[in-house]
């Protein structure tokens, strides 16, 4: 059983506290303080005042919402065709989308509590300077973590680092790309020396100084500045702090959470602050799992065999008629795969023919392609699906490691411990023995990064990210999408595509996300991106 921290439920005190105000009681009416806000009169005055707000920031980190991104790109796929993210797979979105605009507002009310809290804090009499620098240096990390992702999806966007007036809201501009990474590299710097390396039981979530630099790797490494990349990412490598667990079938249960490998995620507790992704992604037959997005043939045929082959290599013994069989294991532990056991007991068979209810085509909500996420998926939610109260990772040990091999790639900078870090994550586990690399050229072991990142880090949010960067979303996402293959009844293989499905993306406009046209109807001085 999962067993709950303190900090857990004190943030959500917290959250209770801060969502519904404070307030007190007056004999003198004129006197009185608002009950509808929190309130400077009675708040900022202690030490614990400031862990209640630092605490809240915390609901703002994405959650289930990471899935999403993967939706559109090509190694998985919206189910439903009324799902908003459909729009975007299929090119048709505009800058009126409520998935944009929802992740927008989402990221920058992080951005605005962050900001609110660090104007306050120092309002406190506090004699404990290295426990209000602690809280800062996590406000200041978890305010870096959102621009990380609005510089990723929509490139130049405000960037607000105080409390606005409504008249300031209206004349709000543009930053530039370079000047959002170095704010957000500053700022991740800042905090990390400003923050422990551990915490204390019952502070297990809160951000730690191996987080701030995890973050700033993934910050460079998108920005392109592989040096500064590869830096922080060896910082975390040689802290000694982190490690991989030791099962990766494993990493996303119950008894997995908080471990070595988890550098900052965002925590939920059953029945009182929970999620829903089994309910999201389970297969169909598991109490009207929503199947929500689905793997697709593009990134199951990404696995490499066990002999560490592409499957279309010579010599690969890749067999289209057992396409399971002999696999890097991280495909069977990422994907539900016909003859799986289900969570329920049942064994999963989405055959189209199969006459089950995950079979293709036996409802709309059954997968599409025949796959089903199964990361997140755990027996324990299965009496209640709605009510998960698994911790969703947002930073992890293996994405540093390749975060500083691929760095080092990039700048041509290949030694031993490229390779170290390469061959950690794909035969450092007990269940995962992929062949070590031990040689290879620039743009052979680019290919392999790239490749171990699609499939280490799958479904997990960093994909959409990564084929923009490398500029691959043009070649890897239009077009069908595919799912299983299977032998049919006169004997023949055949491979399922979803019905009246084409991915789109425009070169000339998808790399970024339109800004909100409501930003830009408040915010005139907004510039939208090019050719939206």
């Amino acid at each position: 059983m999962k067993k709950y921290t303190n900090n857990k439920r004190f943030r959500l005190f917290a959250l209770t506290l801060l969502g519904f105000g404070l307030w007190s009681c007056d004999n003198n009416l004129l006197e009185t303080i608002p009950n509808d806000r929190l309130s400077v009169d009675v708040f900022w005055k202690t030490e614990n005042d400031a862990k209640i707000a630092v605490n809240s920031l915390y609901t703002d980190l994405d959650g289930t919402n990471l899935v999403s991104w993967d939706a559109v790109t090509d190694i998985a796929h919206t189910n439903q065709p009324f799902n908003v993210e459909a729009y975007i797979e299929s090119g048709t979105y505009d800058a009126t989308s409520s998935k944009v605009f929802n992740e927008w507002s989402a990221a920058y009310k992080g951005v605005r509590a962050a900001n609110y809290f660090l104007e306050n804090v120092d309002k406190i009499p506090s004699a404990n300077a290295t426990v209000i620098n602690q809280l800062k240096g996590e406000a200041k990390v978890l305010r870096a973590y959102q621009y990380i992702k609005l510089t990723g999806l929509f490139g130049p966007v405000p960037l607000v680092t105080t409390s606005l007036s409504l008249q300031e809201g209206r004349e709000v501009v543009n930053a530039t790309v370079p000047e959002l990474w170095d704010f957000i590299d500053k700022e991740l710097t800042e905090a990390a020396a400003l923050l422990p390396a551990t915490y204390p039981a019952a502070d297990k979530g809160r951000v730690t100084k191996g987080a701030a630099l995890g973050l700033l790797a993934r910050a460079n490494l998108l920005a392109g500045r592989y040096q500064k990349a590869a830096d922080a990412a060896d910082l975390v490598i040689k802290s000694g702090a982190y490690g991989l667990y030791e099962s990766y079938e494993k990493l996303f249960s119950y008894a997995a959470e908080n471990n070595k490998e988890v550098l900052l995620d965002k925590q939920f507790i059953k029945d009182t602050y929970s999620n829903g992704i089994f309910q999201q992604l389970a297969p169909y037959s598991q109490k009207n799992g929503g199947s929500t997005f689905v793997p697709t043939k593009a990134l199951v045929d990404t696995y490499e065999t066990t002999d560490g082959k592409k499957i279309t290599d010579a010599g690969s013994g890749y067999n289209p008629a057992k396409p399971y069989e002999k696999r890097d294991s991280r495909l069977k532990y990422s994907v539900f795969l016909e003859g799986d056991v289900l969570p329920s007991g049942i064994v999963f068979k989405p055959q189209p023919t199969s006459g089950t209810a995950d079979a293709i085509g036996s409802t709309y909500i059954a997968s599409t392609t025949g796959f089903n996420i199964k990361k997140y998926i755990n027996t324990d939610d299965y009496a209640n699906p709605g009510n998960s109260g698994i911790n969703i990772i947002l930073l992890r040990y293996a994405e540093v490691l390749l975060t500083f091999a691929e760095a080092k790639i990039e700048l041509n900078q290949i030694d031993a411990s490229v390779f170290s870090a390469i061959n950690l994550v794909r035969n450092g586990r007990n269940d995962v023995k992929q062949p070590s690399v031990t040689a290879g050229t620039q743009a052979e072991l680019r290919d392999l990064i790239r490749r171990e990142r699609t499939v280490e880090l799958a479904f997990e949010g960093q994909h959409l990210f990564d084929i923009r960067r490398w500029k691959t979303a043009e070649k890897v996402i239009p077009g069908p999408v595919y799912g299983i293959t299977f032998t049919n009844a006169q004997g023949q293989l055949v491979t399922v595509e979803a019905v009246s499905v084409n991915k789109v993306f425009d070169s000339s406009r998808h790399y970024l996300w339109p800004i909100p046209q409501k930003e830009i109807n408040l915010s005139p001085l907004l510039k939208q991106n090019p050719n939206w």
